[in-house]
């Protein structure tokens, strides 16, 4: 007579499986979850804030609920862009061309100078880049009145270059730069086109550069949130609110003197306004960072 199979079924490992207690290591993981949500509801509060005061006038920005929003925002934005002739978008001009102009400018000064400090070995290179991480740490307020006073020996106050030359020289971009350029371009493929007898400037504008693209972009993206929301720099350098960014510019609309009130709503739509830039920025350029580090070098 033949003996019964005795081994367990698909059936019953399912059934086991389910029947197993769970207990509360399973849900540990929610914790986090519950933390990481409760910090973007407390980030994106006093954006959600700022799209809701935008569309109140000025009477109902202190008259109604907090939350409830208002109808006029057409109409602020209308008020504001007659401001003075339409001087509100002469600010974002600006601010586009002192954050992309210096953004742009500041990831090539620090890509090229953190490929070589990088790759190159060359006396004192420990020392400049110690001294570009003390850099890092100085506060730029503290050296907005000695750029002030470097650029007014020259003449340069008061002119678009006065903001655009000081945000240029970025140490963290050079430093950021620095670690992607030593992490992300072989040393076997500089010293094979170096072989081949290819110039430095070649192996780096075919082999380094496409590899560095993602920090590079990462770089110009800081640089340009930097400079976009810089005050003091461009409040000590301008005198002529022609040449204010929105920065500026808002505050300069905020404190108008005794002879006008405040304009709070105006404000508060142009701040909404300004934030739009950044975001579009950050939507069109975060592919970038997605790009694996050697893809850039597989494409030269």
């Amino acid at each position: 007579m033949a003996a019964a199979d005795t081994r367990p079924t698909t059936g019953d490992l399912v059934r086991t499986a389910a029947d197993v207690p769970q207990g509360p290591a399973t849900s540990w993981p929610r914790i986090p979850t519950l933390v990481l949500l409760l910090g973007a509801c407390y980030t994106l509060f006093p954006v959600a804030w700022v799209v809701i005061a935008a569309t109140k006038s000025g009477a109902e920005l202190f008259s109604t609920f907090t939350l409830a929003p208002g109808t006029g925002l057409f109409a602020n934005v209308r008020e504001l862009s007659a401001y003075r002739s339409g001087l509100f978008w002469q600010w974002m001009i600006n601010s586009a061309l002192y954050a992309g102009g210096g953004a742009l400018l500041s990831a090539a000064v620090s890509g090229v100078t953190g490929y070589a400090i990088a790759k190159y070995r060359f006396w004192g290179r420990r020392l400049l880049f110690s001294l570009l991480l003390a850099g890092v740490l100085v506060p730029q307020i503290t050296l907005a009145v000695p750029q002030y006073l470097l650029l007014a020996e020259v003449g340069m106050t008061d002119t678009y270059w006065s903001v655009l030359l000081p945000s240029i020289l970025s140490p963290y971009g050079i430093y950021l730069a620095r670690i992607y350029a030593q992490a992300a371009v072989p040393d076997e493929m500089i010293e094979a086109a170096r072989i081949d007898r290819a110039g430095e400037w070649r192996i780096f504008r075919t082999i380094a550069l496409p590899v560095m693209v993602p920090g590079l972009i990462t770089v110009f993206l800081f640089q340009f949130v930097a400079i976009w929301n810089n005050f003091l720099l461009p409040f000590i350098m301008l005198a002529d609110d022609s040449r204010f960014p929105i920065t500026v510019g808002l505050f300069t609309l905020l404190n108008q003197g005794a002879q006008r009130a405040a304009a709070y709503n105006l404000v508060i739509t142009g701040s909404l306004l300004s934030v739009i830039p950044l975001v579009a920025l950050f939507l069109s350029l975060q592919r970038y960072w997605r790009i694996d580090l050697l893809t850039g070098g597989v494409k030269g």
